[in-house]
């Protein structure tokens, strides 16, 4: 699954709905160019740093910072409630939002399959200082609740954390919402 098709279309349906006053739940639209959960035509080349990581269909954690996304990956990568999870680069997976009369798309840092009786997927980013970063986390919690209505993939959540030490936190809480349900 990657990002929406038709983003301007979907962008125009998503402003100012959602689920919590009775509204009718979204739902989206997806890329129709590439088959649901393949990383067959990823290929990439990256100057950026690499970590080794040990819970992914890939080998490495691709990294944008010095320090930050690998201390996230290591977190991650070691907890116990991870059955697998991705850094998100390369992958083509953005968020689609509005902000400031323009369509933009918000990559999230790592995508990560939770242990727990319903199996889901969190989109976990570590976010320092952005001035969008509310608008970006308004984005990312209207599209899980658009596909968690939709149904065809599973289950989602999202959370953002502003430090590396939230990630763990972050992961457990993720999987006991999905535990409750």
């Amino acid at each position: 699954m990657s990002a929406f098709s038709e983003s301007g279309r979907v962008l125009n349906s998503l402003k100012g709905f959602g689920t919590s006053h009775g509204e009718t739940p979204e739902i989206p639209r997806y890329e129709r160019n590439r088959e649901p959960g393949t990383a067959a035509e990823i290929d990439f080349w990256t100057s950026r740093n690499l970590q080794p990581i040990r819970r992914s269909h890939v080998s490495f954690l691709v990294a944008d910072t010095d320090g930050w996304e690998q201390q996230a990956g290591f977190a991650i990568d070691t907890h116990p409630g991870v059955i697998a999870f991705v850094k998100n680069a390369g992958l083509c997976f953005a968020i689609p939002y509005f902000a400031n009369g323009q369509s933009h798309a918000y990559v999230p840092d790592f995508l990560i399959r939770l242990k727990s009786k319903h199996p889901t997927t969190l989109i976990l980013e570590t976010k320092g200082y952005d001035p969008m970063k509310d608008v970006k986390r308004a984005a990312a919690e209207r599209w899980v609740s658009a596909v968690n209505a939709e149904g065809s993939y599973g289950r989602w959540s999202f959370a953002m954390v502003g430090k590396t030490s939230a990630v763990k936190g972050a992961i457990d809480e993720a999987i006991e919402r999905a535990n409750q349900d």
